[in-house]
């Protein structure tokens, strides 16, 4: 039997987008498959808790990362999923560092991605 896991994030709003937490401005945003340069550039910042270069090379395993739409340089999200037979799993999920807390930057980064995920989930039966 597997052990029941909890989610520990936070949505903090639906959008079909991300707005600016200071200047309340919207942008769109892009969900792409992330390369392993990226995560290797991202692993060098220090800015990411989990080790997502371990969860790329898991064969079974997907990760995507949530941008903002002509610029997808800089990761706002990350979320690593597995299909299975009858639902999609999020195995990870992890908001950037300047987008936790009082001081974030963006608000409604994690609805994007579990929103992501849930589309994906319908797409795929």
């Amino acid at each position: 039997m597997m052990a029941k896991k909890r989610q520990d994030f936070m949505v903090d709003r639906l959008t079909d987008s991300i707005c600016n937490v200071k200047s309340g401005d919207s942008f769109q945003t892009t969900v792409a498959l992330v390369s392993k340069v990226e995560l290797d550039a991202a692993s060098q910042s220090g800015t990411w808790k989990f080790d997502w270069i371990t969860e790329f090379r898991e064969i079974s395993r997907e990760v995507y990362k949530l941008t903002l739409t002509g610029n997808e340089d800089i990761i706002q999200w990350l979320i690593s999923i597995s299909i299975k037979p009858d639902y999609v799993y999020m195995n990870l999920v992890e908001n950037a560092t300047f987008n936790i807390g009082r001081g974030k930057v963006y608000e409604g980064v994690a609805g994007n991605l579990v929103a992501f995920a849930c589309r994906l989930s319908f797409q795929r039966g």
